[in-house]
């Protein structure tokens, strides 16, 4: 793979690496530009490469940091799932860049490789689950909770 994206792609041969890369392209994105909007049908599906981005719980009065992500985070992983919404925007924390996938088609690319598709479910979980400690993280902060 000629970009980075260490954590989401851990576990993938070099060619596998090479079929995943061959399927997107690279995208940028300002400082503060949206890269995922919550509500929104999930269709693109983003490895971080440069930069950061921030995942936050938005509704028309408030907006909630949720996580910080660095490079080699996933973005958009309900893409994978035919008709999903998006749950969480993600925002550009400065200036970055992603390899943008179409999520069909990474959902298409697990069908026909089990193996690599394996392989990629997983990540996405750990993504889910990494998104679901971050808001419970946030919500023992409102609601006074101390982290151990």
């Amino acid at each position: 793979m000629q970009h980075t994206a260490e954590h989401f792609v851990t576990g993938l041969t070099k060619s596998e690496l090479q079929v995943l890369d061959s399927l997107g392209h690279q995208t940028g994105f300002a400082d503060n530009e949206l890269i995922v909007t919550a509500g929104e049908e999930s269709r693109m599906f983003y490895l971080l490469l440069t930069g950061s981005a921030a995942v936050e719980v938005a509704n028309g009065f408030v907006t909630i940091f949720v996580q910080a992500l660095e490079p080699g985070d996933a973005i958009g992983w309900s893409s994978l799932l035919p008709g999903h919404e998006t749950l969480f925007q993600v925002r550009a924390r400065e200036r970055c860049t992603t390899l943008c996938l179409e999520g069909a088609a990474v959902a298409r690319l697990c069908h026909m490789d089990p193996k690599l598709g394996v392989t990629l479910l997983e990540s996405a979980l750990r993504t889910v689950a990494g998104r679901v400690r971050g808001l419970e993280a946030r919500l023992g902060d409102f609601c006074g909770f101390k982290r151990t």
